[in-house]
Order: structure tokens, then sequence, then C-alpha cells
């Protein structure tokens, strides 16, 4: 029998390359701690990224043939899985694989194109129109530089403070 997990809400912050995921995400995760709010995060990466350095122990193991590879100290440990034969990632696994007792709310950089709520982000000097968001039915809001006319509140992207505050009025209504 699976396993049934509890997920923490999910909300995806996504944007062309070069608007300033990260850049949001460094400032929005401090002022969702001082509100109570205990966030995870799942980036989604095009490039093949390794947490561990080759020559270390744990890294020889897990390229010896290890499926799945727990690195641990006391501070903090990291669970990696081998998945050459999925070919696509799945964000609700993922997101499962999360201990939700430990958070309130999963940020996830990236998969714009899962059903997910979502914050977009829009910066008008990134070269694309507003014309081009994507506006479906996931998304609650669009943080832009710009003044927009939308379907969906428009926050000041420049205002951290004030996408803290619309996450926590989100995260109360879930």
């Amino acid at each position: 029998m699976a396993e049934k997990r509890i997920v923490a809400p999910l909300l995806a912050i996504a944007a062309w390359s070069g608007t300033g995921k990260t850049t949001l995400l460094k400032q929005l995760i401090p002022l969702l701690l001082e509100k109570g709010i205990r966030p995870g995060l799942i980036k989604h990466t095009h490039h093949d990224m390794d947490v561990d350095k080759p020559g270390k122990d744990s890294y020889e193991l897990r390229k010896a043939g290890a499926a799945q590879t727990i690195v641990a100290s006391q501070k903090r440990w990291a669970l990696m899985t081998e998945t050459p034969e999925i070919p696509d990632l799945v964000l609700h696994y993922l997101a499962s694989r999360m201990d939700s007792s430990r958070l309130d709310l999963i940020l996830v950089e990236g998969f714009k194109h899962e059903p997910v709520a979502k914050i977009l982000l829009f910066r008008q000097e990134t070269g694309h129109k507003a014309e081009e968001l994507e506006i479906d039915p996931c998304v609650i809001a669009v943080a832009s530089n710009v003044p927009l006319t939308i379907s969906v509140p428009v926050l000041d992207i420049n205002n951290a403070e004030g996408i803290a505050d619309f996450i926590y009025e989100w995260i109360k209504q879930q």
C-alpha cells in the first residue's frame, strides 16, 4: 500500500530568466519567517547538478551504484536519489518527500507549467511584453515593476514586504 503524505501548500514563483526569482525569494524567506511561516523550497534547475563533491566518500559510494544516498551531519542531511529512468520531474512527488510537519508552505522556483498556485514576476526591462504573461487559473497574483491591467492582483515586485503580506494572507485561506 502506498504511503499517503500530507504536503504543505505549494506556491510557485515563476518568471522568465533574469526577472529576479532567486533575488525575490532570498528576500521573501526571512520576511515569511518573521511572520511565523516556516517555508521550504523546491528549486528547478535545467543544469546537471550534484550536491556532493567528487573524491568524497559519499560521492564515490553513490557513484558506485546506490539508488539513494543520505549524507547526514548534526546540522543537516540531504537525500540524493538517482532518477535516470524518470523522464520528467513530478513536482507533487518532490513536495511529498519534504517533511510537511516542519513546514507551513513550500515555495517553488520554476515549474511554471505545473498546476499549482503561483505568483508570476514581470519586469519590463527583460524584453518581454505584458501580453506574453500566461495568466492561467493557478495564477494568484503578478508582481511587476510597471502597472498592469489584468484579472489578478498586481503586486510591486520591488516591495518584498508587500508580497510577503500577500502570501501570509493567502496561506491563512488555505
